[in-house]
This record gives structure tokens, sequence and C-alpha cells, in this order.
């Protein structure tokens, strides 16, 4: 849930670290350092709470240069956001050390540690790591050694970027349950935890597999696996830019995010439709036997991508009549659930590294039920792609605010897109998919048409910014995106946001309806209309102000307590993408009124790669 950055190199390696720091920001953090070895073979090192700025200014007064060097931006798990607490941690003077992940047994290696002398200054988990690798270098092991056996006692997650004061010209890497990414230069060589951070120094990359340890030097690079084998991970070039990551016009990423929609929802789409159909072959080539068997779907991600897994699961069985089960990874991975024979895994992720997917992932193939596993993920080189049978990419592009987006509506492309590839072969005929396709055409030009209404949105938003409670509303289909708009204004604007089916209001919410707490619901001209409207009415009678999204066709008016802001029409099957739009809309511009970080908000990480 935080960065590493790494580089050995010909030339001053500072700026490149920083510069990889500033654009891991996304991840969420809440504190920055950096560790470079001087040109007097000295460890120097410069740490601090709080933002990267705050270490660049750091930096301004008290310089680091050299050409090797790791950097890291903490997000804390064990220990509070301090600058003792904050990476790289070093030991006696003489090894360096950044960490992602968490050591489930650190307290029985510190402890032995402790009674070896060593001295901790943090109340991390990661300082149990660099101490003991200096004990093993005191044993006579050189670095690689070292970080071998170290890594050898660890059980929990990690990426490990190290280097040594007595071998200045070597930086180690080391992967296990976090992700960590070589990046290959002209007498040099990096790590990171994402490409985003070497866009500006490499488009070249290796991607270390669980297990693997690396020993980089500036014209050397050599990968061993779990083994201690000597093994070759394939190189390949990312197709981003430096520049794929900037805010352009903007003033947010998130904004930028919400409207690149059109365009990215037209990527995801580009290559898997014909006029009337999907195409076979975009879930891969081995996808047509797996799927003629399928008989059930279990669906498994987490936060934003869970709610996208929950409209998918109306969509398999109302349009596909396929009995379809979604649950969140964290829950799913600690019990024995009932699976039923040939049941296709659905993991759905942005990053592909969230922790709990991944880990439900790895335990489903213990299963003999499960047929396959089909990630939909937004990264093509991450760990859930390459775990998967079979991969559908969204092609959102990278997505920097942690507040979901272009993500999510991306994600339920792909999941619809998937349903009418399985409907296909239980019910769904030639006609409907003709429909289905053909609203998917549409789909980028209505998302288009919606984001227009933002000078109405941002009008609304006023009516929340002195609000402390929010209460969403939806029905069937229309639920989960409910649950999303709440997520999406908790998120950024720390409103406290929940979300009920409209039939739920009075079973107790209703109870917390008042003047002081606005009700939004989301209200497409479809079947369930007549019942939310009921509900509806239920907050008005309480004295509670309605804000509604509603299509030109549902008949509702403005009233007092009740604002309507008509959103285009929309078929029944598509209006939770639509419908997606003008609740981000309202969450970013809540956001910007109350003066909140929106694309970095407190607490969060953009990528949960921790337990």
């Amino acid at each position: 849930m935080c960065g590493i950055v790494g580089a050995v190199a010909e030339r001053d390696v500072s700026r490149i670290l920083l510069e990889g720091l500033r654009r891991l920001e996304y991840r969420g953090y809440d504190s920055a350092g950096m560790a470079i070895i001087d040109q007097d073979t000295r460890i120097q090192r410069r740490r601090a709470a709080g933002k990267v700025e705050r270490l660049a200014e750091m930096l301004q007064t008290e310089p680091l240069n050299g050409q090797t060097g790791i950097a890291h931006t903490r997000w804390a798990t064990h220990g509070r956001p301090t600058d003792n607490n904050a990476h790289p941690h070093i030991s006696r003077d003489q090894v360096a050390l950044v960490h992602n992940g968490i050591i489930e047994n650190y307290e029985p290696l510190r402890r032995e540690l402790q009674a070896d002398g060593y001295v901790f200054d943090s109340e991390t988990d990661t300082e149990v790591v660099v101490n003991h690798i200096h004990r093993q270098l005191a044993r006579g092991d050189d670095l690689l050694q070292a970080v071998r056996h170290s890594v050898g006692v660890l059980e929990g997650a990690y990426a490990l970027g190290v280097v040594c004061r007595d071998e200045p010209d070597r930086l180690v890497a080391a992967r296990s349950g976090s992700p960590l990414v070589i990046g290959v230069g002209i007498g040099e060589h990096f790590i990171a935890s994402d490409v985003s951070a070497l866009l500006p120094v490499t488009q070249q990359f290796i991607f270390l597999e669980e297990g693997d340890i690396a020993l980089l030097t500036r014209d050397t690079l050599r990968i061993y696996d779990a083994d201690g084998r000597v093994v070759e991970r394939p190189l390949k070039r990312s197709e981003l830019t430096a520049s794929a990551a900037d805010k352009g016009q903007y003033r947010h990423y998130m904004l930028k995010e919400i409207h690149e929609q059109p365009r990215v929802l037209a990527e995801t789409l580009e290559g898997r439709l014909s006029r009337d159909r999907v195409l076979p072959e975009v879930f891969g080539a081995d996808a047509t036997p797996i799927f003629d068997r399928v008989r059930q779907v279990q669906i498994i991600a987490c936060g934003t991508s869970y709610h996208a897994g929950m409209v998918a699961s109306y969509w398999f069985e109302e349009l596909a009549g396929i009995p379809c089960r979604v649950e969140v990874a964290s829950e799913y991975r600690y019990r024995r659930a009932a699976v039923q024979p040939d049941t296709l895994l659905v993991t759905v992720s942005q990053s592909g590294e969230t922790a709990d997917t991944l880990a439900a992932l790895r335990e489903s193939r213990k299963r003999p039920e499960y047929l396959a596993s089909l990630a939909i993920c937004n990264v093509p080189e991450s760990s859930l792609v390459r775990e998967s049978d079979l991969v559908l990419m969204t092609r959102a592009g990278p997505e920097i605010g942690v507040a979901s987006t272009k993500a999510f509506t991306t994600q339920l492309v792909g999941l619809l897109l998937l349903v009418i590839a399985l409907g296909r072969r239980h019910g769904v005929d030639s006609q409907q998919e003709r429909e289905l396709v053909q609203a998917l055409h549409d789909l980028p030009a209505c998302v288009d048409r919606v984001l227009r209404m933002e000078p109405e949105v941002e009008q609304l938003s006023q009516q929340f910014a002195d609000k402390q409670h929010a209460l969403f509303l939806g029905r069937g289909v229309q639920f989960p995106v409910a649950l999303e708009g709440a997520l999406k204004l908790k998120e950024i604007s720390y409103i406290h946001a929940e979300a009920y089916p409209a039939g739920e209001l009075k079973h107790g919410p209703l109870a917390l309806v008042d003047g002081e707490m606005p009700v939004v619901a989301v209200a497409p001209n479809d079947a369930l209309l007549e019942k939310l409207k009921s509900n509806l009415q239920e907050v008005q009678a309480r004295g509670g102000q309605l804000f509604v999204f509603a299509d030109a066709d549902t008949p509702l008016e403005d009233s007092p307590g009740l604002t309507v802001a008509r959103v285009p029409r929309v078929g029944d099957v598509l209006a939770p993408v639509v419908y997606t739009v003008p609740l981000q809309l309202l969450a970013y511009h809540v956001a910007v009124l109350k003066g909140t970080d929106v694309d970095k908000p407190r607490n969060l990480a953009k990528s949960v790669t921790v337990e």
C-alpha cells in the first residue's frame, strides 16, 4: 500500500528517486524517505512524516548525491506516521532497506535480534528485516546471500530494496506477495512498485515473480527464483508514457479521469464487438471450451470492484440465466465456501495487486470445483493477470485518483461482455445480443452527454457541503450504484454516507431521516420505478431532503424537499454505467467545496497490497 523506488546508475539518482516517489503518491502514504550511498561510501538518509513535498524541501537544504539509492512512501501499518517510523531503515550505518507489505512473525524475530544486541529505533515490522540482514552480513554473507537468508525466515508479504555501504554498486530486490518491477536502462537499473514511477527514465521492464530475488548493478542484472536458481524473466516494453499521468487542464486527477470515461469506454470496447455480437476471442484462445462448460460464476473483488461485481450478478442471472455469487475477497478467502462443479472464478481489480483478491485466486486453485479463473483488470503486467487462466483488460489507462472512477465503469463494460459471451450458451438469443451490442456501441456517446450535467451537479453539491451524513437509495441493479455513490462521497469528502435498497427504508434507515440528512436516489424509468416512488414519499413525509437522478421519462418533478436532476435516457441494462457518472461528479464537487485532498484522501491507498 506504499511505494518503492530504487536505482543504481552512472549518474546521480536523487532526482530520479524523488520523481519516482511523486509518481507513486496516488498509492497512498503518510511519510516519505530516501537513502543514498555517497561518494565516500556512507549511507546518507532523509526522512519526513507527511507529503513527498516535505521531503523535497528537506533535500533542498540537505541534499543527497550518489549513484546508488532507495526511496519510499510509507502507509502506516505497524507504528504511527512519524519520522522515526518512515523508511528507509538503516542498521548500524551499514545496510539500508525499504519494504512494502507486512511481516507477520516480526515479534519473535525482534526478540531474537534484541537478545543479540540490536537496538530498535522504530515501531515498525520493517526494522526487523534490516537488522536481520545486517546480522547475516556480520556473519560473513555478502549482500545477496544476506538477503536470501533473511527472507527465508520471513512470514507474510514483502517487496524489498536493499543497499549496503560495503557493496556500493549493488542493489538487491526481493518480492513475495507484494509487487516489484525492474526498470532496464543503458548503464543503469531501477526498481519500483509499479511502472509509473520509472516512466521518465525507461519503458523497458521486467516483472519479478513470487519468491524472486534480483541483484542489480549498473551493467548487469541477475534474477534468482525461490529455489535459488538463476532464471530469465521476460523483458516487456510499456506502452505508457511519462505524460500519461499528467492532470492536463483539470484541477484534479479525479476530475480528469471522470471526463476520460467516454474515451476509455470506447477503447475497452474496441476490437471486441462486431456490428451485432461480442467477438468470442476477446477472453483468450482457450475461452470457448471453458465457457461451454460453465454452470455457475463466482465473483471475488474488493471495494469499488466489488460493487461492479454486484451489478454483474444481476446481469448474469437476469440476462444469461447463470447463477452468480459475489463476495468480498477478504471474507471469501477465510471461509470454506460451498462451490458447485464447473464454476468460473472471476476476479475484478483495478491494480491487479489487491492482496485479498490475489489470495482468493491462489486459494481457488486448491478447489477442483473451479473450472478456470478469469481476471478483469486494468494493469496488464499485474500479478492477477499473470496468474489467471483467462483475462479481459479494461484499458482504462493510468488511474491516479484514489477514488476509482473510470476503472469502475470500464469494469462494468468488461463484465457485461462476459455476461453476453456466457449467456450465448444459456439463452441469450441473437436478437437480444444484437440489441445489447448496439447499446454498447452507443454507450460512450451517452456518457459524454451525462458529463454535460456537471454544472447542474456542481450546483447541487452546495447543499451537501455542510452536511455530516447522507443516505443513498436504489432498487434492483441500481442498489450497487447507490453503494458506489455513497462510497465515493465518503472517500473524498469525509461525509458519512450509507446506501440501502430503497425497500429497506422502513426496516431501520428511515429513523435517520430528517431535514439535515440529504437522501440521494437513483431513479431510471424501469420496472421498479413505482416501488421506488413509494419509498421516496416515505422520505418526504418525514421532512427529508431528496435529490433524485432520473431520466426524462421518469414522472417526477421538483417540489419542496425534492430536487430532480435529469439523466439522458438509456436502456435498463446499461443504466448502472450511466447513472454512476453523476454520482461521481457529485462526490467530486462536494469534496472540492469542503477543501479535502481529492486525489489523495486521508488514510486511504490506491493499491491495497497488504491484508
